[in-house]
């Protein structure tokens, strides 16, 4: 029934497995062998980014599966992941400086949420449907 909205699966579960094993063996590696200075700090966002977002790809493709909307395209689904990226990092950035509290995360997860309505918003006013074809 949804089969043919969605794009196939292989592909992003192939993005996801990469982007998780390179994202949790670099977080490994970094937290074993480096000490916390500036470069060893931007390297974990930008690992915590791509296991986030590895980890997050298969649960948005799932979620969009089991509640179809009219338009899925492919940049949806890898748009929706790092957006769970980086909500996560914006969480680790404020637990650092110790200003991270239940109502700041509450509200960077509706910012997100809102920013992702708005361009859902955006792109169903410019989704044209292919048109059927009478017999």
């Amino acid at each position: 029934m949804n089969e043919e909205k969605l794009p196939p699966f292989v592909p992003y579960f192939a993005a996801s497995m990469i982007l998780t094993i390179l994202g949790v063996a670099g977080l490994f590696l970094l937290i074993d062998f480096t000490v916390p200075t500036l470069g060893p700090r931007w390297l974990f966002f930008f690992l915590t980014t791509c296991t986030v977002s590895g980890v997050a790809l298969p649960v948005v493709y799932f979620f969009h599966w089991r509640f179809p909307s009219k338009i899925v395209r492919p940049g949806v689904i890898v748009r929706e992941a790092i957006f769970a990226a980086v909500y996560f990092d914006l969480l680790a950035w404020f637990q650092l400086g110790r200003v991270l509290s239940l109502p700041l995360g509450m509200a960077l997860a509706a910012g997100l949420a809102m920013i992702e309505f708005a361009l859902r918003l955006a792109e169903r006013s410019r989704f044209a449907p292919k048109e059927t074809q009478h017999e």
